[in-house]
């Protein structure tokens, strides 16, 4: 035992309080210390490094630091003597962890060789081979390696150890390092294999795909990138490898002959016997397994149609047997089956009737209106029984005031009285009077000019007049209200359910709304979700009374839904059930790499069954090759963010990091040349939510390889008839036909096929909607009825709002999956592309292809009409030709707005317009006008009138600006007013 003291006769004046030990004893692993009032210990493992002599006036004190951070001194020591000390405790130190060192020497020799061998890793260093090594680095560097000091243990020892704790430190670095050196090595060793398991090379970045081998790795196959020759190259090279037998791979498509494709060309390009499978052929292989034996498949699972009709049905059967379902479906249908927004939702006329125009506002009637508050009071109407006029002529002619035939909002046919439903709400005023006030684009004392002059005009023919008023609907009572006013007038006589329900199916308003069930179905039960569920994210979606009424239907119906399939199965059920015996175990799975296509059409519930799958055995892969910008089935139950968010999904974990993926972008496309590739790419990426992909193009146009050809009304056949003419004619006789695709965005589309396969035999022409072109390719493609409408394209039909409450997050972006529609569809086209839209109504997307430089698109031969805004609304103004050939410019929003301009009386093609810093309507022919007094777009023309020639609006009867002639020189001596211009 080896002893130091404190002096006696310094230790009170070094030590005065008694904090410091008064005496140390070295006790071989231990260190004994004796304070004021107590006896400690200190482990020689617990030093943190030597100890510390400082001579000082006062004698000498000895510090010992542990690897708490804490420091225990002993003041007033002799100096030889605490330096003598210090040397023994270094020396036992010294002694203990070398002791110690030799203790872990398999321990640590066995952590260097896989440190080591990550230098040249035989196979790739995936995170979760990596992170347990990690982890017993670490570990070994904190309770030993740290604390060896490298004085005392030599430079050799210390060189020994470096590897393992500079791994320990920068695991990251060593790692992606290791990685770098595996995919150079292994690249060069199966060269030969990549050069020939496809008919032509491999690309690099194929190449690159297969060989990566993380915890997830997901390969972005952009539109003719080779996806199927990766896949295929991928399974071989896993067992060609020996990183994994047959058994062990699976290999999974969403579509039967998808997976029978890939399962017969692995095995003609490998020879290696694979079958590929389907996500509810391997889950019912995992029921079977579990139960014994496979439950039945509900009859309408493999059939959209039946399920469909399934639903149709169901809904027929619940009006017909519950009067309390059947309340909840008619008032569905009567006021909710579109979106209850009106003019003051929205801050401008071009987005109000933009929305108006996507809505099918049709009454129960059949007739279509101009807006939900007035579709709500025509469907009240109807479900009372009380007949009535929509917008007929009033019955007494008004004398000539420069307006239009008067037409009131409804006439009840038996009675003669009329309503009128006005758009104002009330306001306070600052002195607690109120006021009427209009939707922020209307102008509030014209319009209640307009109102005044309505009640006049009953007032003066002594007609009934009932006003309805949109404070009414805010306040809850619009119908209500409207019963009480009707009341000393009508006799009500409701209708039966079943008889307005009979009406709604003849007006066809059933099929859509069906789909809408069966989709949210589908998606509700595939992501495990409850009505509650739905009620609380309508509530924080602010939903409001339209998802409630919903959701009353949609109760009843998969209530209903789930008796009638009589202990079957359908496909979600499939899904579901196999991932919940997957997770609990009582499925084993011997699948340790899983490769998936299409991976952008993946569903929760197939992610949950992937999930599954990967989590019983740590050394699970997920292959996944997909493209993002081809995810277009959101309808069928698609999940879009689950490729977004891949690796926090699927992802393994190292040195702290979750999600840990890897993702290679496959970039090269074998099909689209430049102009269609590179415009592709742009248009789909406009939404910054996509994955952004590099893209090398197949080869280089030698002419325009996009256009866009405009179509007037009745003229599609002889459009299409002439692009296929030109394509026809290019076709050298010697050579073989050219294949032409054409696409619609409906199946309603298809024109006459086999008319157009006599007339140009030059061309294989076929036919096929976007959705069901996945996957197909033709030299040249023609994309027909590119319109705007609600069966247009992009499609204003396809995403219902409710969808939101049974998918995890909806997409910001607007249009998102249809500017993924159309991507798919440009991208079918090898050398060219042809874009028919109406030159009245064209769709938005082919104004922004051809209003953006960055596309390319080749202009129409001949003069083509531009486009300008309408100073009414705010929306377009198109270039029409009438059936006398003149020209007009017309607005896009025809039934709401009406806009319609002439074109320029000189040149007789131009749309004169407004020039800044005049007072005139100037054309680019150099005419000019004077500007309109009243409308922001007319300008004034000579006219001809009872009291003789004058200045009249272009848009008149809409407008009845006007201004006189002077007596000189013939120009209008008004000015107009001032502020009235465009800003």
């Amino acid at each position: 035992m080896t002893r130091l003291r404190q002096r006696p006769l310094l230790k009170f004046l070094a030590d005065p309080f008694g904090t410091s030990a008064r005496t140390m004893e070295l006790d071989g692993n231990y260190i004994r210390l004796t304070r004021r009032r107590r006896v400690e210990s200190l482990s020689l493992q617990s030093l943190a490094r030597a100890p510390a002599v400082t001579r000082g006036m006062l004698g000498t004190t000895l510090t010992v630091f542990t690897d708490k951070m804490d420091e225990v001194a002993l003041k007033g020591a002799s100096h030889q003597d605490a330096r003598d000390f210090s040397q023994r405790i270094k020396e036992a130190w010294t002694r203990f962890n070398l002791a110690a060192l030799e203790k872990e020497a398999a321990h640590l020799n066995s952590i260097l060789a896989e440190v080591k061998s990550l230098v040249a890793p035989s196979r790739y260093p995936a995170a979760y081979q990596i992170a347990p090594l990690l982890e017993k680095a670490r570990a070994l560097d904190a309770s030993l390696l740290s604390k060896l000091n490298a004085e005392a243990v030599g430079p050799e020892i210390v060189a020994h150890i470096a590897p393992v704790r500079n791994f320990a430190d920068e695991p990251r670095t060593l790692r992606a390092n290791g990685i770098a050196a595996f995919v150079a090595a292994e690249l060069d060793r199966w060269k030969d294999f990549f050069d020939t398991i496809e008919s032509k090379p491999l690309t690099p970045e194929q190449r690159l795909s297969i060989v990566v081998d993380e915890d997830a790795t997901l390969v972005l196959a952009g539109a003719g990138s080779g996806k199927t020759s990766v896949i295929t190259a991928k399974a071989a090279y896993l067992v060609k490898a020996g990183i994994r037998s047959p058994e062990e791979i699976l290999l999974l498509a969403f579509a039967k002959n998808a997976a029978e494709e890939m399962s017969e060309r692995v095995e003609a390009r490998s020879g290696v016997p694979l079958v590929a499978r389907t996500f509810h052929a391997i889950a019912y292989d995992i029921i079977g397994i579990v139960e014994g034996s496979k439950p039945a498949l509900a009859d309408h699972a493999t059939n959209d149609m039946a399920f469909t009709n399934l639903i149709k049905q169901i809904l027929k059967d619940l009006v017909l047997r519950r009067s309390d379902v059947s309340e909840a479906i008619i008032r569905w249908f009567a006021h909710f089956l579109v979106e209850p927004k009106t003019e003051w939702d929205f801050q401008t006329k071009h987005d109000f009737y933009s929305h108006m125009e996507a809505q099918d506002l049709r009454t129960l009637q059949g007739e279509k209106v101009k807006s939900y508050e007035e579709l709500q009071i025509a469907n009240w109407l109807y479900e009372n029984g009380v007949e009535y006029e929509y917008e007929p002529v009033y019955e007494h002619k008004i004398p000539e005031t420069g307006r239009r035939d008067y037409l009131p909002d409804f006439r009840l046919t038996e009675s003669g009285i009329y309503i009128e439903h006005f758009g104002v709400r009330r306001q306070k005023k600052a002195d607690g009077s109120e006021q009427l006030v209009t939707a922020p684009f209307i102008d509030r004392h014209e319009y209640l000019a307009g109102m005044e002059w309505k009640r006049q005009v009953h007032a003066e023919h002594e007609t009934t007049l009932i006003e309805t008023y949109s404070y009414e609907r805010q306040e809850g009572r619009l119908l209500t209200g409207l019963a009480e006013k009707l009341a000393p007038h009508v006799t009500l006589k409701p209708r039966p359910a079943d008889k307005i329900y009979d009406r709604i199916v003849e007006l066809k308003q059933v099929d859509d709304f069906s789909k809408l069930l069966g989709t949210f179905l589908r998606k509700f039960k595939s992501g495990s979700h409850s009505l509650q569920d739905c009620e609380t994210k309508s509530n924080q979606l602010k939903l409001g009374k339209r998802a409630r009424a919903f959701l009353d239907v949609f109760a009843a119906v998969f209530e209903e839904y789930q008796k009638r399939l009589e202990g079957r199965i359908d496909f979600e059920d499939m899904i579901l059930r196999a991932a919940g015996y997957t997770e609990t175990g009582r499925y084993v799975s011997p699948f340790r790499h899983i490769l998936i296509d299409e991976f952008q059409d993946i569903s929760q519930s197939r992610a949950r069954l992937l999930k599954a799958l990967k989590a019983q055995h740590p050394d699970v892969r997920v292959f996944a090759v997909g493209d993002d910008w081809q995810s277009i089935f959101r309808f069928a139950g698609s999940d879009i963010h689950l490729m977004r968010h891949f690796g926090r999904e699927f992802g393994g974990s190292f040195d702290g990091e979750a999600g840990v993926h890897r993702t290679v972008d496959l970039g090269r496309t074998f099909r689209s040349v430049d102009q269609i590739a590179f415009a592709a790419r742009t248009f789909v990426l406009r939404n910054p939510a996509q994955i952004e992909k590099q893209i090398v193009p197949a080869g280089f146009a030698t002419e325009p390889a996009i256009r866009v050809v405009t179509v007037s009304k009745g003229e599609d056949e002889a459009k299409l008839s002439q692009v296929l003419a030109a394509r026809s004619a290019a076709v050298a006789p010697e050579a073989k036909p050219a294949t032409v695709l054409l696409l619609g965005r409906y199946r309603f589309v298809e024109p006459n096929m086999q008319d157009l396969r006599q007339r140009f035999p030059r061309l294989k022409i076929s036919f096929n909607t976007i959705h069901a072109s996945k996957g197909l390719e033709a030299d040249h493609v023609i994309l027909l009825n590119a319109d705007s409408g609600r069966t247009g394209f992009p499609s204003e039909i396809v995403d219902d709002p409710l969808l939101s409450l049974v998918s995890p997050e909806e997409e910001a972006f607007q249009n998102a999956e249809e500017r993924r529609v159309m991507y798919v569809a440009m991208t079918r086209a090898r050398h060219t592309l042809t874009i028919l839209a109406s030159n009245a109504r064209p769709s938005s997307f082919v104004t922004e292809l051809k209003k953006d430089p960055a596309y390319g698109i080749a202009a129409q031969p001949g003069a083509e009409l531009e486009e300008h805004d309408c100073g009414e609304c705010g929306g377009r103004l198109l270039g029409v030709t009438g059936k006398d050939g003149r020209v007009w410019y017309r607005c896009e929003h025809v039934q709401h707005c009406g806009n319609l301009l002439p074109v320029c009386q000189s040149c007789g093609t131009a749309l004169p317009r407004f020039t800044d810093g005049t007072a005139d309507v100037r054309c680019q022919c150099g005419a000019t006008y004077p500007t309109c007094p009243e409308c922001e777009d007319g300008w004034l023309v000579e006219r001809s009138g009872s009291y003789g020639k004058f200045l009249g609006c272009v848009r008149y009867p809409n407008c009845v600006g006007k201004a006189k002639l002077s007596s000189d020189d013939g120009s209008a001596l008004k000015k107009p007013r001032p502020g009235n211009r465009p800003r």
